[in-house]
């Protein structure tokens, strides 16, 4: 008898007050979507999904001080999945490190959590190589001799405590599967007699454990473990790599030149922990993009496997559309009046467009964006030469970035419109500075001087902001198009996001979105619901032609023909519903349970399925 166990691990796994990005999107999704499948049989119906991630007691215990994490489990129900799963935890716990555990369900299927917090690993005493140290001490020397991890050298690093708050989350999330495969060693040793003890095994159930580590905080997990000689499969997903990132838009020219050589500001810790993907069975990438990184910057080859979304509904609620625009509409028509005087704009003149990203001013292309924003601005206005609508036609670009949330109570009336330079804060206020120079301000709107602006929104949104106060899908929803012109982007999950809300789109090619473009009937002939501009082999001035272009075609069409931007929603939701998480997750399971032993007990389309070699 076999019994089949996935671990999906990952500084961001969780409950939702564990994420920092969309990181945990796919790690959640990950589990649900397995949940969902054995419920459905479509996959070993008798499989137990675990996600493992960092726990978080209070305010002020995560290391990113920025998020301020705090984990909260009093939403979920107590963990209750078999005797062996407690079996392995006890054995944590005997060895000091503690567990906090709980489970939801999905289609009746249990997704338990484990949740680590090592924060007091340096206060355990530990035995460990003959000598009493502190757990902290030990699991950074057990590093060292493993795996070549110079702790020493990296906790004196800026990134210190992430760094070895990674590598002690890593050794927990080890250490519990290392117990767990064991289970029916340990229990047969039990028996004094030797033949006695084989027969014990020989009818014992096999714990066959798969571990899934999603980024580089966990990959030193699956590397302890193979050193170690532990039987289980292991896969790394990349979904971006650290030297990359550290480029940030130069990697596509470091790629096209074959340039290996990080950057200076690469934290060499992190980009150590993220090369220890080596060891895994199978390593996969989000995107092309990252895999390109990975061999240029990491030597590491692998597949890919793609992100997708969840999208819970069949069809695009028109409804909830035509709302959220009317409601944005008259928010911005009220406020330009209020703020800035002058005549009043009409609300359903304006038409709002959207971007919403980190704050990375350059890797995310607003630098691009607004320099298309003030030749969108030229178009209209030749436009007006003989067009009707065009005189009063009005876009609003509304620029959704910050560098944390903002106390509602320390906002202005009329926020974000009304923007007091006491408000942004670090690369807010250079972004805001960018818009005045160009002129292409709200209050240059409102004089009549522009017909297209940009408004910075430095908030996280919400229905309690102090601005829209709207959620992220509701601004999705209410704007006529999307804009995400990143020079750097591993995948850009919000232009799914943005597709699930029936909302067409603009994406750079440097996005791994785009690949998924190739598989899609258009639907509509001309550009289509989602637009690529060539970002990567074009001229700057050919890249920034094609942005306006593209924004000018999403809203004139929404001016002029109604029927064909309603196919250009269908179609963008089209995309999104393609992409959903079944087939990549499909994917994820084929490489995480490849083993002779269960092909007799997995579904006939997952059988038969070739590891590559591994």
């Amino acid at each position: 008898m076999i019994k089949r166990w996935v671990v999906l691990a990952g500084e961001e796994g969780g409950p939702v007050c564990n994420k920092m990005g969309g990181i945990w999107n796919v790690i959640d999704a990950e589990a649900r979507m397995l949940a969902k499948l054995a419920a459905k049989k479509e996959i070993e119906c008798d499989l137990k999904i675990l996600v493992a991630g960092p726990y978080y007691p209070t305010q002020g215990a995560d290391w990113n001080k920025g998020k301020s994490r705090v984990t909260d489990v009093s939403d979920l129900e107590p963990l209750d999945m078999n005797d062996e799963l407690t079996s392995a935890l006890d054995h944590l716990k005997s060895e000091g490190i503690d567990v906090v555990t709980a489970q939801t369900k999905v289609d009746g299927v249990a997704v338990g959590y484990l949740l680590f917090n090592t924060a007091y690993y340096d206060s355990i005493m530990t035995s460990k190589y003959g000598q009493k140290m502190t757990l902290a001490n030990a699991i950074n020397t057990e590093a060292w001799q493993m795996a070549g991890l110079d702790s020493m050298q990296f906790e004196r690093a800026p990134y210190g405590s992430e760094y070895i708050h990674y590598l002690g989350l890593s050794y927990a999330v080890s250490q519990f599967v290392k117990y767990l495969v064991s289970l029916g060693e340990e229990q047969a040793k039990k028996y004094g007699d030797e033949a006695i003890s084989e027969f014990a095994m020989s009818v014992m159930p096999k714990m066959r454990v798969s571990l899934h580590c999603h980024e580089f905080p966990t990959f030193y997990a699956l590397a302890r473990l193979k050193c170690l000689g532990v039987p289980v499969r292991t896969m790394a997903t990349l979904h971006a790599t650290v030297p990359g990132r550290s480029s940030g838009y130069r990697s596509l020219e470091k790629i096209a030149r074959h340039e290996a050589a990080w950057e200076p500001n690469v934290p060499v810790g992190m980009a150590t922990l993220e090369s220890l993907a080596k060891y895994a069975d199978v390593v996969s990438f989000v995107g092309d993009s990252t895999m390109k990184e990975a061999m240029l910057f990491q030597n590491l080859n692998g597949i890919v496997i793609r992100n997708g979304i969840d999208l819970g509904v069949d069809y695009i609620d028109w409804k909830k559309k035509n709302l959220c625009r009317k409601k944005i509409q008259n928010f911005l028509s009220e406020n330009l009046y209020n703020v800035f005087g002058g005549e009043k704009i009409a609300p359903e003149d304006i038409l709002p467009v959207f971007t919403i990203s980190r704050l990375e001013l350059e890797n995310k292309g607003y630098p691009q964006l607004l320099d298309s924003l003030l030749l969108q601005d030229h178009l209209i206005k030749h436009r007006r030469l003989e067009q009707r609508f065009a005189e009063r036609m009005k876009v609003v670009c509304l620029l959704i970035t910050s560098h944390g949330p903002k106390s509602k109570d320390k906002l202005p009336d009329g926020f974000p419109i009304n923007l007091p330079s006491e408000v942004p804060v670090g690369e807010e206020i250079r972004l805001n500075n960018m818009i005045h120079d160009l002129g292409i301000d709200a209050g240059s709107m409102a004089s009549g001087k522009r017909q297209a602006s940009a408004v910075l929104y430095p908030q996280w949104v919400g229905p309690d902001d102090g601005g829209l106060n709207m959620k992220v899908d509701e601004i999705m929803a209410g704007c006529i198009a999307g804009i995400f012109p990143s020079q750097y982007e591993p995948f850009l999950l919000t232009g799914l996001e943005a597709g699930r809300e029936g909302t067409p789109s603009i994406v750079s090619r440097a996005c791994g979105f785009s690949d998924a473009l190739k598989k899609v009937e258009r639907l509509v002939t001309g550009l289509g619901g989602v637009v690529v501009v060539d970002n990567i082999e074009a001229a700057h001035q050919e890249m920034i032609l094609d942005y306006a272009l593209a924004l000018d075609y999403f809203t004139w069409t929404y001016l002029e023909d109604q029927v064909k931007y309603r196919l250009l929603c269908e179609e963008s939701f089209a995309l999104a519903k393609l992409m959903n998480w079944t087939e990549p997750v499909l994917e994820y399971y084929k490489n995480l349970m490849v083993s002779s032993e269960l092909d007799k007990c997995m579904p006939p389309e997952i059988r038969g399925f070739d590891d590559g070699g591994r």
